[in-house]
């Protein structure tokens, strides 16, 4: 017996209905972003691993998903090479692409290679999957998709409130209550000046941004195990669990940050920030624990938690002033958000937002009697799509038992009934699959019961 086929843990299919409400999703981001005028592009799903190495730590990398060479991928490896080397230096040796972690490394890749075609600032956005290599678990997926905004060429901090009134927008329009969480990294850099531990600000930072997942005492254990000592630890905590309301939290660290110049300068960014979204409909607040832990941000960062539904970040982002400085073009410094569209979609599922209206479902079935009367159908099956009206002819001759029972179990709210009787008058029969009552129409009359 052949083994029942499967797809990848961490991968999924996804039916009509689902694919009419992902639609609905990304329809919905896209026409945002064009309001805002950003432009869409696409990149490639592999880059090569020259372009996606070390631009996201060192776990970062480890999640990776790697190509293997074509053909002879062993060609130039030893046992020497196997036995010796790392597992990341033999990846190297046997893989020159790998598939795309994030859509922002490679935008910084593509505003290098473009540069000339461009005009700054630079607003796009693209919406596209990308693939880690993770342990997939509840909201975490090994294939997502994506759907960034991001400007470059532009230092302005409007770009940041401008990003934050998308967010605010797009849950707006999905019915969806939400958290804006925001910090700045400068202010991350500047705490760990003042703890004495600068050297190890991405130590500091991949742990505190764990606070949510693993708890204080699981995150106090890892900075110690990356040798932070007790001193520096100890005076991290009061920081770490901060309350109050924005601006006594901003009062706090402008206080504790008066000797660092980086962490002041990430205050007065954030106030400026905060200052602009006032009106903000969305929650709010200002998160010192917050990291994100992608080496490549700079300056202010968010994300974005659902209020009514337990599961991760649903939207992140922040600002990134030395990413396309790796692909040779120093000094352009670029901001963007990222909406996890499946994330989203498992948050619109749980809470039931998607409106009725959510569909590709067919509206008008017409059964078919035989070849004369698909004959009679098919140019008022052609006048129906030109109306806008969603309908299909049942292919095959069968049984109308057969045809009825199609329409039921797709949920077809109306099926069309041609016979001789309507051959000869000109009309269509309309039955309404949910009452049952039915009435012999022109067709145009047919046309303008949708």
């Amino acid at each position: 017996m052949a083994q029942k086929p499967s797809i990848p843990k961490g991968t999924r299919d996804f039916g009509p209905v689902e694919m009419a409400r992902r639609n609905y999703i990304f329809d919905t981001i896209r026409s945002v972003y064009a309001l805002y005028g950003f432009q869409q592009i696409e990149t490639p799903a592999m880059e090569n691993l020259s372009t996606l190495m070390g631009k996201y730590g060192e776990e970062g990398d480890k999640l990776l998903f790697k190509i293997l060479n074509s053909g002879d991928f062993m060609r130039d490896v030893t046992e020497e090479n196997i036995r010796e080397d790392s597992t990341n230096r033999l990846a190297t040796r046997l893989c020159e692409k790998g598939l795309r972690y994030d859509l922002t490394v490679p935008f910084a890749r593509y505003v290098v290679q473009h540069r000339e075609e461009l005009t700054l600032p630079f607003r796009r956005f693209q919406i596209q999957p990308v693939w880690r290599a993770d342990r997939p678990q509840k909201g975490r997926y090994r294939e997502f998709y994506q759907c960034d905004a991001d400007v470059v060429g532009s230092d302005s901090l409007l770009n940041e409130v401008e990003l934050m009134q998308i967010v605010d927008t797009v849950f707006q329009r999905f019915g969806i209550r939400v958290c804006i969480k925001i910090n700045n990294r400068k202010i991350l850099t500047g705490i760990a000046e003042m703890i004495g531990q600068a050297d190890k600000i991405v130590d500091i930072t991949v742990a505190i941004d764990k606070l949510d997942k693993i708890g204080l005492e699981n995150v106090n254990a890892e900075l110690r195990e990356n040798g932070l000592p007790e001193e520096a630890i100890e005076k991290l905590q009061p920081i770490i669990q901060l309350s109050g309301t924005n601006e006594e939290k901003m009062a706090t660290m402008r206080e504790v940050l008066k000797d660092s110049e980086t962490g002041l300068k990430g205050v007065e960014e954030v106030e400026f920030v905060l200052s602009q979204l006032s009106s903000l409909r969305s929650q709010l607040e200002l998160d010192l624990t917050l990291a994100r832990g992608l080496n490549y941000y700079t300056g202010c960062i968010f994300e974005v938690k659902a209020l009514d539904v337990e599961i991760g970040s649903i939207t992140g982002g922040g600002r990134y002033d030395n990413l396309t400085g790796i692909f040779g073009m120093p000094g352009l410094s670029g901001v963007g958000i990222s909406f996890g569209a499946d994330r989203i979609y498992d948050v619109l599922n749980q809470l039931n937002l998607y409106p009725e209206t959510v569909t590709t479902q067919t509206q008008l079935l017409f059964i078919n009697f035989g070849e004369r009367e698909a004959a009679y159908c098919m140019p008022i099956l052609a006048k129906a799509r030109q109306a806008g009206i969603r309908c299909e002819i049942y292919p095959d001759q069968v049984k109308m038992k057969k045809q009825m029972q199609y329409a039921n179990t797709k949920q077809i709210p109306f099926v069309a009934l041609v016979g001789e009787n309507e051959m000869n008058e000109g009309k269509v029969t309309l039955k309404n699959m949910e009452t049952g009552e039915q009435q012999m129409l022109t067709p145009e009359e047919l046309l303008s019961q949708f």
